[in-house]
């Protein structure tokens, strides 16, 4: 009934008490070796508080091994567990960064690292480490590192899936071990891949473990050094913590200790301002102090003392039973995954024998698909093979009767080309019989030109005589008459063959005679030249005949090979004159046997005008037709080496004058 009277009374109540218990939070960032988280932490939130939801929200149940860290004024320190987080020195920015680190190292990794969160939060800060050269590790071990490393992130190796240059991009190797070996990146990632090779079948959890082993082993691993002075002047030492004891090294070797007091040794360590001591369990040893260099220090290395210590205790303690139960999950955890690694790798082994199978079912599937194709193709080939030799066939057949018909035709041509022969050696044989005949003609004209200029220069010396005597007659005519017809002042005209006026002493009737003389010697030069002239026709006549025979032969025995034969046969011809260049030359050169005509015949000056009776005295030439024979050349080959040209120019009543 209450409740009910006085709802709105109730309401304001949860609502101010709503308000009244929202506490005022600050964000707060987590970095962890491989991510960042954010968290709104509340304002009375101690270290253990924001250090428990981290492990919480990684899943971590071996807690003891870590720490918040921070940096301030240039120092790295630890987040402390039992103060509230604001109330310690923490950088005031927002969101306030912390770093999930390692803190204490185990001694024993494979015994003491029960989760796989546990070890890899272990292995990606310590291979950091190694990277950063926080640690050292000799070059040899770097690679074996790198290989493990390599199995962690990618797996077992594939050569076809893991080409050269996959690990391009991948941090693997210090850049001390770099500088040292002049080799290239393909070089190191040769070396790497041949021991990452070798870790098939090896899981991630079993890779990083591999390497944590090998890196527990470095001197370096898990030490945290600050230096120290033995006096507080000066700082000559090094001050190591970890998880086997306190070590004391030399400012320049951080390897080999100089000195150091085990866990079991230490009976108390204790701290006042700067100076630390470190009391030994014997009572008899000497108490080693030292100095540091600030406050802060002096409380980081009892802090990490005192953990160190704790753990170091804890091994030699029987287990918690949370320790056992986690120890107990580890085991079953691993067995479990044991034998899910078997089950997958006899999977794994089965897929890759049935991939095997696969292949060599597809590679057989290939070799029958590539023989089927090329038994096609054999066929097709054969087929086009059959049709190319049927159109073979067909075109051999077609071959055969060409060949056949081609052979007829070359039967018969030889026929004919014997037949040829024969002609050709018929009419080789009349032509030489015909070049004889003109070389026997030529030779007659050439004698006959001799004897007609013998007998023209007697002409002459008688026309010089018969002209003297007229002359003379003349004279004597003019002398008896101006003596006998004193008183005639003009003689008429008298006709030479007129007797009838005049009585003439014996020698008019001597000039009567020599006209008569005169008369009948030119008539019978007018015969003889006109005989000659006809000869002369003929010549040219049969001459011409003897031209086109000679060209329609030089054609013919051009082909049939009797060209150069001619040519013997045309230069003994021109032997025998005399001269050898125009017959030679015309054969040779192919030219006309007509050029040697366009001269005219060589005229001999035998002037007979005063003895000639005609009317129109005109002189011209008459040409002669082409023949391959001139007279005019004929006359000089035969006179041009021992007898000179004459010029014999005939006149005659209304005729031309011709030129021998």
């Amino acid at each position: 009934m209450i409740w009910c009277g006085y709802p709105h009374k109730l309401k304001n109540m949860s609502i101010r008490g709503l308000k009244k218990k929202q506490p005022k939070t600050f964000k707060v960032k987590i970095v962890t070796v491989d991510a960042e988280m954010e968290f709104s932490c509340e304002m009375k939130w101690k270290g253990k508080d924001l250090f428990d939801l981290v492990c919480r929200a990684l899943g971590l149940r071996e807690t003891w091994f870590f720490g918040l860290q921070y940096t301030i004024k240039g120092m790295c320190t630890w987040l402390k567990m039992d103060k509230k987080v604001l109330d310690q020195e923490i950088p005031k920015e927002d969101p306030i960064s912390f770093h999930f680190l390692a803190k204490f190292y185990p001694e024993k990794v494979e015994e003491e690292l029960l989760q796989e969160i546990t070890q890899h939060l272990f292995f990606l800060q310590v291979k950091k480490q190694i990277l950063d050269e926080e640690i050292y590790c000799s070059p040899e071990a770097t690679v074996l590192l790198a290989s493990y490393a390599v199995q962690a992130k990618y797996g077992d190796y594939d050569p076809s899936f893991h080409e050269p240059g996959f690990l391009a991009h991948d941090e693997l190797l210090p850049k001390r071990v770099l500088r040292q070996y002049q080799l290239t990146a393909e070089m190191w990632e040769e070396k790497i891949t041949a021991w990452y090779a070798e870790h098939r079948g090896i899981a991630r959890d079993e890779a990083e473990m591999n390497y944590l082993k090998i890196a527990q082993d470095l001197e370096m691993y898990g030490v945290n050094y600050f230096p120290i002075a033995q006096n507080k002047n000066h700082t000559d030492l090094l001050l190591g913590v970890d998880a086997k004891g306190i070590h004391i090294y030399s400012i320049n070797n951080r390897f080999s200790p100089n000195k150091s007091f085990e866990w079991s040794a230490i009976r108390n360590i204790s701290y006042s301002e700067k100076e630390l001591t470190i009391k030994p369990l014997d009572k008899k040893a000497e108490v080693f102090k030292f100095f540091s260099s600030q406050l802060k220090v002096n409380k980081l290395i009892l802090q990490l003392c005192i953990g160190n210590h704790d753990l170091f205790m804890r091994r030699r303690k029987v287990d918690s039973i949370e320790i056992q139960q986690m120890k107990a999950q580890a085991r079953e955890e691993k067995a479990r995954k044991k034998m899910e690694n078997q089950r997958l790798a006899r999977e794994k082994q089965l897929r890759e024998e049935a991939e095997r199978a696969k292949e060599e079912l597809e590679r057989r599937l290939f070799q029958l698909e590539d023989e089927a194709r090329q038994a096609n193709e054999a066929l097709l080939r054969s087929q086009e093979a059959a049709e190319l030799l049927a159109e073979k066939a067909q075109i051999a057949e077609e071959e055969a009767k060409l060949l056949a018909q081609n052979a007829a035709e070359a039967e018969q041509e030889r026929q004919r080309l014997e037949i040829t022969a024969l002609k050709t050696k018929e009419e080789k044989r009349l032509m030489e019989q015909k070049m004889r005949e003109a070389e026997l003609i030529a030779v007659k004209l050439v004698k006959e030109s001799d004897r007609r200029a013998k007998e023209a220069e007697h002409l002459k010396q008688d026309l010089h005589e018969a002209r003297e005597a007229e002359r003379k007659a003349k004279q004597k005519l003019l002398d008896i008459t101006r003596l006998n017809y004193p008183h005639v002042v003009k003689y008429p005209q008298y006709s030479p063959t007129d007797t009838r006026d005049v009585n003439f002493d014996k020698g008019s009737i001597k000039l009567d005679l020599k006209d008569i003389d005169l008369k009948r010697l030119s008539f019978e030069i007018e015969r003889e030249r006109l005989d000659y002239l006809e000869k002369s026709r003929k010549f040219e006549d049969r001459l011409k005949e003897l031209k086109s025979e000679i060209h329609a032969l030089k054609l013919e025995e051009k082909q049939s090979g009797l060209y150069c034969h001619w040519n013997e046969v045309l230069g003994s011809l021109d032997r025998s004159l005399g001269n050898t260049s125009p017959w030679m030359k015309t054969f040779e050169t192919g030219e006309s046997l007509d050029i040697n005509l366009q001269r005219p015949f060589p005229a001999y000056s035998l002037n007979t005008t005063s003895s000639w009776p005609c009317t129109n005295k005109i002189q011209h030439t008459v040409p002669v037709e082409k023949s391959s024979f001139q007279a005019d050349s004929l006359v000089a080959n035969s006179v041009g080496t021992g007898t000179r040209k004459q010029i014999v120019k005939v006149q005659q009543h209304d005729s031309d004058v011709i030129y021998i």
